[in-house]
């Protein structure tokens, strides 16, 4: 999810496209296709933790594509220009070149690929994809070099194979992939290099007077044009190139490139060739409509086949040819559906052919909400990519090869999503099943790029966390299998960790484990310096001294393989000890407003004297977002707000930072922007869930259809709250506060006290913090901590039968001894009882109601309270055992509050 940003793109145009890849317009002879088994069952599927990633490279920045020479040298490169080696012998990466490409603003074009030739253990070739701009224009060149036996990089040898010119007014679409068949046939892939941001996420084919940047007919859709294609040409030892027969345009068609293998393409972004068939494959990035729409279909990225050449659509179809209907721009007319068998592009900016060859259909095609053919590739944002078809080779004397399990498997990834999938394809080379590859221990970080290495193992670049920028987490990563004996894994644990000298620690190993059964593990612990202290599972060790000890522990198997894991031991303080008190309810706060006392107490063994210079005290009142209650004497956390934690497990954070800018703005500017807008929350909910733009910039947010309406509205909440984020407001360690900046607005907000301490710590110090969190004493029934047999329904609870019960947290009810409940019950009288601490613990309240008469009538009615001294668990339990005893019930809110003092509700009116 985003806010006004680009899609699901990686360089803003180097990621975006939908297209579609399976069979041609005109049939050609393959090569000799061998006719394969029925893949596998998946009952063989190996464990999950035979496969490790090693990280060969890390620290990189937009890294795009690699590729592996048969040495194990790995050549890969950086959107803004940087080519890479990574030196398997030295295990080092080397900078070889830094090419002065045209990288366009923040995400657009660049060096966006590379690859290297099939004879490159002869000729030393590599083919760079690369935006120049010479001469007042702007291209796209593919360039052959030739690597010096020094391992650097023979500038001087380059070789412009083809170019071709693009809008640089566009900040999309730009393709940028190479690859190979077995005939030494180069592949390339080009993006439709077309705005796709001002036709609601549907068909740009925008064909108004200057509106030429926003025509994809003028690219995908024209067949004389390289753009919007995936290209087939035969490089020569010369640096020209030929034209192999069987393109999809005959050389010397009029109004046509013969050049194209493939067209109808949005952004083929990542392609694949099969070597053993020629069948080519790859990703599309689709557009963005959430929904069905009168211009036409919902986006799709798609994953498509060619097992000859074709025109797969864009931008009149889109997944398996779903149409588009012609639109004009200017007066808004709907027009008819593009027709699959016969498309005809009519656009003034056409420079080629009218009538097009029949539209492909995608192989696997997805919407961001749920696919109704392809369900296991789940929801969100979308950014397919073609991956390697894997073939194992037995002979291949490699301990890390993929296993004879994932042979002939297509393998494809999701930018967005971050997942592998391998595609089973039948005798016939059609779509048959896929499963998730590493789904558990993957921690795949943006996929951007995957090739089988020599050795079989899976090469990966990984783009890293958040698009546009300089990723920590961006890296070149190395996929092994072992096949063999896995090592152990190591496991240290222990109840204390910090004390005074002489510290006697219990230490557990217990918990280490072996995957390989029967395997009998040996232990060696080492407490101070490198000697070996014990070989027990669990030994107990003293530290005499003073200091800070990093305790490991090696296990071993039989088999010589490993592990090692460690724990800080710190010997010579202790945690002091930080608690606030306070002279009433430490639970709730009242509608009106009404004064807090509070005292904060520090001991510290160490510290006989507190300087109060370290103590911190802080009070700050956050008004509620979200559904999730926090009650009880706790520290705050993230689960606070339901809203942040549907944006932490959404597509938000590939395009948003809470700071600072990526391709979307930050959630603050955001925040900020929308300050005083009263019609912000509903405004951009809306525009979470159907997608749009033209706020922040030209790159558009996409759609999240799969978010329901009050999922959006919490995620909003959640953005706009970060423009008041509460200030430090320290106060002194006891005092008289007044709590009033609840008054006169909404009672679902929270006053934070906390306390902090950092002792002096002559060995290393140590910080305790205590906070106080009070909530209003009106509580929802939906914020109910625990609920048994019942349902939450909206801010309600419901269906309550006889020995249904929700629970209250950590309450106390000090000052406490009346409750009011808001309830309907249609034709039930019956009990509801609080219990202390359990469903059968004793009972301090009892409240026998009567029926409302109808579940839309709901009463106020108040019982009595005894308040027991500390805090507890209230577990309120409904009690009717004779039937009819189910559908009792329906609870809008509890008050609690002393007798006398009023509910919320009578509070309010005066």
């Amino acid at each position: 999810m985003t806010f006004r940003i680009l899609k699901t793109s990686l360089a803003a145009g180097a990621l975006a496209g939908a297209v579609a890849l399976t069979s041609g317009w005109k049939a050609i002879t393959p090569q000799a296709m061998p006719v394969w088994p029925v893949p596998a069952d998946t009952t063989n599927r190996p464990d999950e933790n035979r496969f490790t990633k090693v990280l060969l490279s890390n620290d990189l920045n937009e890294p795009m594509e690699l590729a592996v020479a048969p040495d194990g040298r790995v050549f890969f490169v950086e959107r803004a220009g940087k080519f890479y080696m990574y030196d398997p012998v030295q295990k080092k990466t080397r900078l070889l070149y830094d090419f002065p490409v045209k990288a366009v603003d923040k995400y657009l074009n660049g060096l966006l690929g590379m690859t290297i030739d099939p004879n490159f253990s002869k000729n030393q070739f590599l083919y760079f994809f690369y935006t120049i701009q010479e001469a007042g224009q702007t291209r796209q060149r593919i360039a052959r070099f030739r690597m010096n036996a020094d391992n650097t990089l023979d500038v001087a040898s380059e070789k412009a194979i083809i170019e071709f010119p693009i809008d640089l007014e566009v900040s999309a679409h730009t393709g940028g992939s190479m690859a190979w068949d077995a005939r030494g046939n180069l592949f390339i892939s080009t993006g439709d290099n077309t705005v796709p941001f001002e036709s609601s996420g549907y068909a740009p084919i925008d064909t108004r007077e200057g509106r030429l940047t926003f025509d994809a007919q003028r690219s995908a859709g024209n067949p004389n044009d390289l753009r919007g294609k995936i290209l087939r040409i035969h490089p020569e030892a010369d640096g020209s190139y030929t034209i192999p027969e069987g393109n999809l345009f005959p050389k010397g068609m009029a109004g046509t490139r013969p050049e194209i293998y493939v067209m109808g393409c949005r952004n083929p972004y990542r392609i694949s060739v099969d070597p053993a068939t020629g069948y080519v494959y790859w990703g599309e990035i689709g557009p963005d409509a959430g929904t069905d729409g009168k211009q036409g279909p919902r986006g799709y990225d798609e994953i498509n086949q060619a097992k000859k050449p074709g025109n797969y659509g864009w931008p009149y179809f889109v997944g398996d040819s779903k149409p588009y209907h012609a639109y004009d721009f200017a007066t808004k007319q709907i027009g008819e559906l593009f027709d699959a068998g016969a498309p005809v592009n009519r656009s003034p900016f056409n420079t080629g052919m009218t009538n097009l060859p029949p539209a492909q259909k995608a192989m696997i095609w997805y919407p961001y909400n749920k696919s109704d053919e392809f369900p296991q590739l789940g929801v969100g944002g979308r950014c397919a990519m073609g991956g390697p078809v894997y073939h194992f080779d037995p002979a291949l004397k490699s301990s890390v090869k993929l296993p004879a399990y994932y042979d002939k498997a297509l393998f494809v990834y999701d930018w967005m999503r971050n997942w592998v999938f391998a595609v089973r394809l039948d005798a016939q080379q059609n779509y048959q099943s896929m499963e998730a590859f590493m789904p558990a221990s993957g921690d795949f970080r943006r996929p951007v790029d995957l090739e089988v290495g020599p050795d079989g193992a899976f090469y990966m670049l990984e783009y890293g966390s958040v698009y546009g920028i300089d990723n920590e987490d961006a890296r070149l990563v190395r996929i092994e299998f072992n096949a063999g004996n896995r090592a152990p894994v190591a496991k240290i644990s222990a109840k204390d960790t910090i004390g005074l000298a002489p510290f006697q620690v219990a230490f557990d190993g217990s918990g280490s484990r072996d995957f390989d059964k029967g395997d009998q593990l040996t232990y060696a612990w080492q407490f101070e310096g490198g000697k070996v202290g014990s070989t027990e599972a669990s030994p107990t060790y003293t530290f005499k001294k003073n200091g800070i000890y990093k305790v490991r522990l090696k296990v071993s198997d039989p088999h010589g393989k490993s592990n090692t894991d460690t724990l800080t031991i710190r010997v010579g303080n202790t945690m002091p000890e930080v608690a606030i008190k306070v002279a009433d309810n430490s639970t709730f706060f009242t509608p009106a407003q009404m004064p807090l006392s509070y005292t904060v107490s520090v001991n510290d063994r160490e510290d006989k004297v507190i300087d109060p210079k370290r103590v911190k005290v802080v009070m700050n009142y956050i008004p509620k977002v979200g559904n999730e209650p926090i009650v009880g004497h706790q520290q705050l956390s993230g689960s606070f707000s339901l809203g942040k934690s549907l944006i932490a497990g959404s597509d938000c954070k590939a395009c948003h930072q809470i700071a600072a800018k990526s391709v979307g703005p930050a959630f603050v500017d955001v925040a900020k922007k929308y300050r005083e807008d009263k019609t912000a929350t509903a405004k951009l909910a809306n525009k979470i869930i159907v997608g749009g733009g033209g706020v922040w910039g030209e790159h558009a947010m996409s759609a999240h259809p799969q978010l329901s309406r009050e999922e959006a509205t919490e995620m909003v909440k959640y953005v706009l709250s970060l423009a008041d984020q509460p200030v430090e407001n320290r106060i002194a360690p006891k005092g008289t506060l007044v709590l009033k900046e609840h008054v006169g607005k909404e009672q679902r907000g929270r006053y934070v006290l906390t306390a902090t301490y950092t002792d002096k710590g002559t060995v290393y110090p140590l910080t305790r913090t205590d906070a106080l969190i009070l909530r209003p004493n009106r509580v929802l029934g939906s914020e109910a901590d625990v609920i048994h047999n019942l349902d939450r329904q909206g801010k309600r609870l419901g269906s309550i039968h006889h020995e249904s019960y929700f629970v209250l947290k950590n309450i106390d009810l000090k000052g406490i001894d009346e409750l009011t409940y808001r309830y309907s019950s249609q034709n039930r009288d019956a009990t509801l009882n609080v219990h202390l601490d359990s469903p059968t613990g004793p009972v301090i309240s009892s409240f026998a109601y009567s029926a409302t008469g109808s579940w839309d009538k709901y009463v106020e009615a108040s019982t009595s309270v005894q308040a027991p001294a500390g805090r507890h668990d209230l577990y309120f339990v409904f009690d009717k055992p004779q039937p009819p005893n189910q559908h009792l019930f329906s609870l809008e809110w509890i008050d609690f509050h002393r007798k006398g003092a009023g509910t919320v509700s009578e509070v309010k009116a005066k």
